[in-house]
């Protein structure tokens, strides 16, 4: 009789090893993106570094950068563009930047905005990878380098530094490191005005124990309570929002962290003062006081309106022949973006995830800002890419890179038409 010996799982690799091939792809699709931008531009007789480093709002980010807040432009109509409208992070790294190395303030932007796409890259991952496994954690993270506005994450912009203290704030929330989560979310909100979103999600994940009448501990604080065994190949998993299961490999969850009640509580204290803090600074400065921060907003035709202005812009896209197709592809968008959050919805993806999802795309889709600022606007709702990611991890590897080299291409191609064009304001 053969005796059987349990043998304990083996050691993982550090996090950084598992998402060597997620950010390896991720690089080569930057640098595809930035090739093709730069054999553009060029034909052009334009300098690609210059539309990525000192183009729209980059000119706005480096003065900050270089004299502080205090400029503003008023325009013919009254509109009053003032830079207290871009939060200081970005700024100040900027500054920091051009302090510690001989780089201007846009060369420091341009340095920023690779180092923090990586970092980015390597959240999702370890977000994606904690919910369904390495292979779904690569090729979300490859989702989001095609996508056609990609080349945005390239840029002296702060899409990419939101997004990557975005991810790692959801990832620390899921793992149950809450003063984690509390800082990334309070860097996230001195960021961009979408830092609320990390907020909500860090505070609902908070909360959510006490609302449901259950303490939870460690990977429980995601709103989701799991049972992993050495050899299991599938996670039983049941929370707020009921029960599911998810094919992953054994033993992909970090190990859960003892929750202590005073941790939790100043994870939540913290998420909000980014944000809080550079509204009310803004207010103070303006004299205008809580409200200061909207006044400026408004000044820059930026508001919130439910997507009545939305829905009116892309309505009139339909009145002529040549515009009516590109409402068609908006329309399109738009709806598959609802239905990729649902679909979230319905494979039971943690709440935190979900409000995160759901604040980024309603803040992104109802407000009345330049419309052709939405595409950028809606980057960082990375985890509707997910069901896609679930997809493509499923499919053969040959299929999966054919769709992702095909993407990659299109989005690389589409970049350097849209910057060399119109680009982003």
């Amino acid at each position: 009789m053969t005796e059987l010996v349990t043998r304990p799982a083996p050691p993982r690799a550090p996090l950084l090893r598992r998402a060597a091939p997620a950010l390896l792809g991720y690089a080569a699709v930057r640098v595809l993106g930035v090739a093709v931008l730069a054999g553009w531009s060029a034909a052009r007789g334009k300098s690609a570094y210059t539309l990525l480093t000192a183009r729209w709002d980059s000119l706005w980010y480096a003065r900050v950068a270089s004299s502080g807040y205090g400029y503003e432009v008023r325009l013919p109509n009254g509109d009053v563009h003032s830079d207290l409208a871009f939060f200081p992070l970005l700024p100040w790294l900027e500054r920091l930047g051009h302090a510690v190395a001989p780089l201007s303030y846009a060369d420091a932007g341009f340095v920023v905005a690779l180092l923090a796409s990586l970092a980015a890259a390597a959240g999702i991952f370890a977000v994606a990878e904690w919910l369904y496994g390495a292979r779904a954690g690569v090729c979300a993270v490859l989702l989001w380098a095609v996508l056609p506005v990609g080349i945005v994450q390239s840029m002296a912009y702060s899409e990419s530094l939101f997004t990557a203290l975005a991810a790692w704030s959801l990832y620390a929330v899921l793992t149950g490191r809450w003063v984690t989560a509390g800082l990334f979310a309070a860097l996230a909100g001195l960021t961009r005005p979408v830092g609320m979103a990390v907020v909500a999600a860090v505070w609902v994940a908070g909360l959510a124990p006490y609302m449901t009448g259950r303490y939870m501990t460690g990977r429980f604080a995601a709103g989701v309570t799991s049972r992993v065994t050495p050899f299991e190949g599938t996670r039983s998993a049941e929370g707020v929002w009921g029960a599911r299961e998810d094919v992953r490999a054994p033993g992909l969850s970090p190990a859960p962290r003892t929750d202590a009640p005073a941790r939790r509580l100043l994870g939540m204290a913290l998420a909000p003062l980014g944000a809080a803090g550079y509204v009310l600074w803004v207010g103070l400065r303006t004299g205008d006081g809580p409200l200061g921060y909207l006044r400026v907003q408004a000044g820059w035709r930026n508001g919130f309106d439910g997507g009545y202005a939305f829905a009116r812009f892309v309505a009139g896209m339909f009145t002529s022949f040549p515009s009516a197709l590109a409402g068609v592809a908006v329309a399109a968008g738009v709806v598959l973006l609802i239905r990729l959050y649902l679909t979230g919805v319905r494979q039971r993806q943690p709440l935190p995830v979900l409000v995160y999802t759901g604040v980024v795309l309603a803040l992104a889709l109802c407000a009345s800002s330049y419309f052709g600022s939405k595409p950028r606007l809606l980057m960082p709702a990375f985890p509707v890419l997910f069901p896609l990611a679930r997809a493509l991890a499923a499919a053969r590897p040959g299929r999966a890179a054919a769709v992702v080299a095909v993407a990659a291409t299109a989005a690389a191609v589409y970049g350097a038409f849209w910057l060399n064009g119109s680009g982003p304001p």
